[in-house]
């Protein structure tokens, strides 16, 4: 399965700098676009792999409404 994002880059110091825009926290370099691209995949797919949950005995979950604006 695919996902699609949205990449947001700059330059800065002649690196390709970026971050998913929809997944807070996910930042990467490349010395191209093309190695941004890459590394950014990266990076998300580790993010992912942290966000594996950890059981533990006795955890509860709660559904729970936040207002946004």
């Amino acid at each position: 399965m695919q996902r699609k994002f949205t990449l947001e880059y700059w330059i800065d110091d002649g690196w390709y700098v970026g971050k998913l825009k929809e997944v807070p926290g996910v930042f990467s370099q490349g010395e191209s676009l093309e190695e941004l691209e890459e590394n950014i995949r990266d990076a998300y797919l580790l993010m992912i792999e942290e966000e594996t949950p950890i059981v533990h005995p006795g955890v509860k979950t709660k559904d729970i409404a936040v207002d946004v604006v």
